[in-house]
């Protein structure tokens, strides 16, 4: 038979225990286990009658000891927990302690002691179940494993209450950990035969204990608003939904008091405090209210502030001059902790690696003034003893020791420590913020750099699914490997394909050639490519452009930020038209595809040498935040090859951290190609279309891809003769150009480290540029008109198309009415022939065969160097399918024929 416990009343159980076993019985029972003496037992002494007054109990003897109930547990070790021998006096109080013994082993649930009156002892025992199985009910927040690790109850082991109270208060104490303060634990016990148990712990998890309110008293220079923006726990608010510091927690308490106290501090209130910080459940139990009372105290001012260096190269009153801590100014801690660090670096880079920077302040509470005096203490300069590399299983030594700056036996410097470590960061092969300790040496004037790595994967395999708005559906498969055979190798191959591209690249470099500060890399690539113009929302392909070709490259750093890249170029490009731009012969119909574009068919070699000279002083190639970056780049094509141009261009850009997390970066680039070639004809710009520069999305948001610029838009004619002005229905090719300038305004916007956590980088910006600078196009054809003598109204008239035989190409006639073979089709303009070319008899004045083609206006737009001004927000999102970026952007200032576009969205894949 099976019965559940419950074990609601654990505490009433065990008192009650306590009090039975003091109840002795004197009845006689059959023994299920007794103990016999070795000896025989002694004789019963005489009791001496107790004197009048006398209140000692009187004593007994155990005459025989026998032990009931036990099942698991021998006799003998029963009786080993309690006092209780054969021939020993006991009174009521020894049995009521060996009633405690035992239950205090934790291996009874029930022991009573009868015998009492005859000394005949009789220890019943009711063992504790062994417990089957532990389980666990309604526990979906908090995984197995977790509880698994705290809880101490496990199958085989002997039950107790006691654990089981213990055990549900760990399992209290881990919800709360989460923030779950309204967790309750119910246990259960199923009994089975065989004294076997299942204890079931219910769990009630409860709803995530927030912080409902956040009070502040004793602040009157600052409101609660402006405190709460400095404490990490946040108020559980619709605004902050995502963050997850709005929930309860203790160590995070502290915390905010810290950064209580550190925000005053850099207001000048030197004697600020917090005098006390509660937290409070709600009445319902789910929620706290924190409490904190602070004392602000008086603002203290700095006053005279000096150095003073026992260290003779530093002159104390120039080393003032060039502090950050000013006479006069509000106190500030944050300015002296700065002040202690940039002295520190300053000897630092004299090679002082051990100097001591202590500020001794002497407050003034009658002026409100705080005087600092920095003292430097004497110290040795150092050098460096040897520099030791550990952890690196796969990289080679050499790979991180040519990042590092110092050597054995240089003159410490810590700015080079610190430019080590930024170098060897950017590597991307260990860990983050990773660190060059620096121990003493063996002598008091030397140092042990010790660079302690952690390897991480260096070899990625990402194979992405994505949307975006310029290029459709994206497929991109990319194998890499940064850290080839640990000598920091570069193997990479990448294969796209979307609706408008096709890609396949192979690259390798090799960043120190022969060990020497050289970098040589090679990239094989094919690319197909489909440009296409708008019509309404829809795009057409107008031409298709084939790319093979390789590339090598060789760079060498100038010095420790400026470095110089020198490459060149084969490539060969097949330009091509799409199907419905072709007449029924397959050639490019210029009445259908432009004029423009059927004079830029063709295949072409491309024959170019280039650099690059950059200057890079950023802080993180990926999320910077402070730093510049300039790039000047210089093609020249026509070392051979079909094409002959001088591409010039450039890019600058730098970050500024405002504080809180707000990042301002301004950029800018331009661009200008210079045909080092002849004119191709009238109307014809010397640079091919495909070697120009484009400008819109995504680069340039607010506009549609290639949208700002030259271009050709075709306009129809309705049935009063006018030309549709409707978006929707004009064809719209951009044809780039030759000169460009693009700027970027962005400020990085902190919304809550809840969005942080997300990998949510919002930010708003502002977008100028312009492109322009090609040579006009001529029109694609010119239409007849008639103008009505009456109303002065012109119309446009269709244009007749010669219709050409497919064979011959020869024009084609109509025979006329009344004639042999009327209305047959014939190469002869006079007479008839059943061939093509072939000889004509008769004397028939035949028409010419043509097929109308509806009138249209060609207008060239966009030309123009005058600025388009955009603003705009966006956001980007490392989200699990891919890097996202939504941007929705207005456009202020736009010039005639440019082509705006508000939201674009990317995701999947990066540009």
């Amino acid at each position: 038979m099976v019965t559940v416990s419950d074990f609601s009343a654990f505490g009433s159980r065990v008192t009650g225990l306590l009090l039975a076993g003091t109840i002795l019985s004197g009845v006689p029972m059959a023994a299920a286990a007794q103990v016999q003496p070795s000896t025989p037992p002694p004789p019963v002494p005489v009791a001496t009658p107790a004197k009048i007054g006398d209140s000692q109990p009187a004593v007994k003897v155990i005459r025989s000891l026998r032990v009931e109930g036990s099942q698991r547990i021998e006799p003998e070790t029963v009786l080993s927990y309690t006092k209780l021998r054969v021939g020993q006096s006991f009174n009521d109080e020894t049995l009521d302690q060996a009633i405690k013994d035992l239950l205090a082993s934790e291996l009874f649930a029930d022991v009573t002691i009868d015998g009492a009156v005859t000394g005949d002892v009789v220890v019943r025992i009711r063992e504790n179940p062994i417990i089957n199985r532990v389980l666990f009910e309604g526990n979906k927040r908090l995984k197995q494993d977790k509880i698994d690790k705290e809880i101490k109850l496990k199958p085989r082991q002997i039950f107790t209450r006691a654990a089981v109270r213990q055990d549900v208060q760990r399992l209290i104490e881990l919800y709360r950990r989460q923030g779950r303060f309204a967790a309750s634990v119910s246990p259960k016990m199923v009994s089975l035969d065989q004294n076997r148990v299942d204890i079931i712990f219910e769990v009630n998890e409860g709803p995530k204990s927030k912080v409902q309110q956040i009070n502040i008293i004793g602040n009157n220079v600052f409101n609660d608003a402006k405190l709460r923006a400095q404490m990490a726990t946040k108020q559980a608010r619709l605004t902050s939904i995502l963050s997850s510091n709005t929930s309860y927690d203790q160590d995070r308490l502290a915390y905010d008091q810290q950064k209580l106290r550190q925000f005053y501090l850099t207001q000048g209130y030197a004697d600020f405090k917090v005098t006390s910080a509660v937290a409070e459940l709600t009445p319902d139990k789910r929620d706290f209210i924190i409490t904190y009372v602070v004392e602000e105290g008086k603002r203290y001012k700095f006053g005279e502030v000096t150095v003073d260096s026992d260290i003779r190269d530093f002159d104390g009153k120039k080393l003032v001059k060039g502090l950050a801590v000013r006479q006069g100014d509000w106190y500030n801690a944050k300015k002296v902790e700065d002040t202690v660090e940039s002295l520190n670096n300053t000897a630092g880079l004299y090679g002082y690696a051990f100097a001591d920077v202590n500020p001794e302040f002497v407050r003034d509470p009658d002026d409100l003034t705080m005087s600092i005096n920095f003292h430097i203490a004497q110290a040795q300069r150092t050098y460096v003893e040897r520099v030791d590399i550990n952890g690196n299983t796969l990289t080679q030594d050499k790979v991180i020791r040519r990042e590092i700056r110092l050597t054995e036996g240089d003159a410490f410097n810590r700015f080079l420590v610190k430019r080590s470590q930024d170098r060897i960061n950017s590597l991307g092969f260990f860990q983050d913020k990773f660190e060059i300790q620096e121990k003493p040496g063996s002598a008091p004037d030397r140092i042990v750099l010790e660079a302690n790595v952690e390897e991480r994967s260096t070899g990625e395999l990402n194979l992405s699914v994505g949307f975006s708005s310029l290029e459709r559906f994206v497929l991109q498969a990319a194998v890499r490997q940064r850290n080839f055979r640990g000598k920091g190798q570069e193997l990479r191959a990448n294969a796209s394909f979307s609706q408008f591209s096709r890609a396949l690249e192979l690259g390798f470099t090799e960043p120190y050639l022969f060990d020497r500060n050289i970098a040589l890399g090679f990239d094989i690539f094919r690319r197909d490519f489909r440009n296409f113009n708008f019509t309404d929302a829809a795009r057409r392909t107008n031409f298709l452009q084939t790319s093979t070709g390789f590339s090598i490259r060789a760079g060498v750093p100038l010095t420790e930020y400026w470095s110089f890249t020198a490459r060149y170029l084969l490539q060969y490009d097949e330009l091509t038209l799409g199907r419905e731009f072709l007449d029924v012969n397959g050639n490019c119909d210029p009445l259908i595809a432009g004029r423009f574009l059927c004079e830029q068919l063709g295949r072409r070699f491309t024959s170019a040498f280039g650099y690059t000279l950059s200057y890079n002083s950023l802080n993180s190639g990926l999320f910077p935040t402070a730093g510049r970056r300039l790039t000047i780049n210089q093609d020249i094509a026509g070392l051979g090859g079909d094409v002959r141009y001088l591409k010039t261009q450039f890019n600058f850009i730098e970050f500024k951290n405002l504080g809180s997390n707000f990042i301002l970066s301004f950029f800018i680039e331009g661009g200008h190609i210079i045909p080092l070639q002849g004119e191709r004809g009238p109307g014809i710009d010397p640079i091919q279309i495909n070697d120009r520069f484009y400008l819109g999305e995504p680069f340039f948001r607010g506009f549609q891809i290639r949208g700002v610029g030259p271009r050709v838009q075709r306009l129809q004619f309705d049935l009063n003769g006018n030309p549709i002005e409707d978006r929707r229905q004009i064809r719209d090719d951009a044809l780039g150009g030759r000169t460009y300038y693009h700027g970027r305004l962005e400020l990085q916007v902190p919304l809550g480290s809840g969005v942080r956590e997300l990998g949510i980088r919002p930010s708003i910006y502002v977008d100028f540029g312009a492109l322009f600078g090609i040579t006009r196009p001529l029109p694609t054809a010119v239409f007849p008109t008639v103008t009505d003598p009456v109303t002065g109204r012109v119309t446009v008239l269709p244009l007749q198309r010669p219709d050409l035989d497919q064979t011959t190409r020869l024009p084609l006639f109509v025979v006329p009415a009344g004639s042999a073979n009327a209305g047959a089709l014939t190469t002869c303009p006079i007479g008839f022939s059943d061939t093509a070319g072939g000889t004509c008899t008769g004397t028939s004045q035949n028409l010419a065969s043509t097929t109308p083609v509806g009138p249209f206006l060609e207008r060239f737009a966009g030309d123009t160097p005058l600025p388009r001004v955009t603003v705009g927000v966006g956001a980007n999102w490392n989200s699990p399918f891919g890097p996202l970026r939504i941007d929705v952007a207005y456009a202020l200032i736009s010039r005639f024929g440019d082509d705006p576009k508000l939201i674009t969205f990317n995701v999947g894949t990066q540009f």
